[in-house]
């Protein structure tokens, strides 16, 4: 039970991963709050987790609103009266295209959700984590970090490259608090983003690339969201008491033969 005690918000955590991270949590002796903007994802985590004995519950929220942030965080810590653990995971993949096609509006919306929502999540949370020291997990990409040969992903990419420079800082801010900050950095991971992403005339930009033998060396297959969460908890517990600022690629080796 390597979180036993312990109050952990899990956002973006009704699909995918961070459906997974909070199950794991939960799993793990952690009371989770799961944060999304729509009850309907929120409700069945939530259930399957006190099913099988945890506790939960579910927030709503859009990271990118400075107010609704404010109030989940205050939500939270009135049930709970503490919070240890932050997995800033909510994002969206947002409009690829040309350069020249990439509407201003379209850009904003993806940097206030994936940027601004996640320094909005941390922002909340900083008073209560200080209280006893905790830790703060970053869920950023591969692409933006090491790989920028997703053309038309530009928005994408500048808005994961942030979050790779906002935990850096943010770590060091800190430090004397016993408050580590990581940041993780998935490649292709089996869920739902694609969902929410939009593609426009990408074949204008992107340079044709074929690999033989797939791109996902490991195990030429996309990662599971369990996968991913195994990292998170690590970096969630007490067994990574020594790592702040760092940022941890889990992907296979996709980003390393992408480029």
């Amino acid at each position: 039970m390597q979180l036993k005690d312990k109050v952990a918000l899990v956002t973006g955590g009704g699909e995918g991963i961070g459906k997974a991270t909070a199950v794991l949590f939960a799993e793990q002796g952690a009371r989770v709050a799961v944060l999304g903007r729509h009850r309907e994802n929120l409700d069945p985590v939530v259930e399957q987790i006190q099913k099988d004995g945890g506790e939960a519950m579910a927030v709503c929220a859009d990271i990118s609103d400075p107010k609704e942030m404010q109030a989940a965080i205050a939500q939270i810590v009135e049930r709970w009266n503490r919070l240890d653990v932050v997995f800033a995971n909510a994002g969206v993949n947002g409009v690829w295209a040309p350069l020249e096609e990439l509407e201003p509006e379209e850009w904003d919306n993806t940097l206030s959700i994936n940027l601004k929502g996640t320094f909005l999540t941390v922002k909340y949370a900083v008073p209560h984590l200080k209280k006893a020291g905790g830790s703060v997990i970053v869920n950023a990409s591969i692409n933006g970090t090491r790989i920028f040969s997703n053309t038309g992903a530009t928005a994408y990419s500048s808005s994961k490259a942030g979050q790779v420079a906002f935990t850096k800082m943010v770590a060091l801010e800190l430090a004397p608090w016993k408050v580590r900050v990581n940041v993780i950095c998935p490649g292709a991971i089996e869920s739902n983003i694609d969902d929410n992403t939009e593609r426009r005339d990408l074949d204008k930009v992107q340079m044709p690339v074929e690999f033989p033998e797939g791109n996902q060396p490991l195990e030429h297959a996309p990662g599971k969201a369990r996968q991913v969460a195994q990292l998170v908890l690590f970096l969630a517990s007490d067994l990574s008491d020594h790592i702040t600022g760092t940022e941890i690629w889990v992907d296979g080796a996709e980003s390393l033969i992408k480029g």
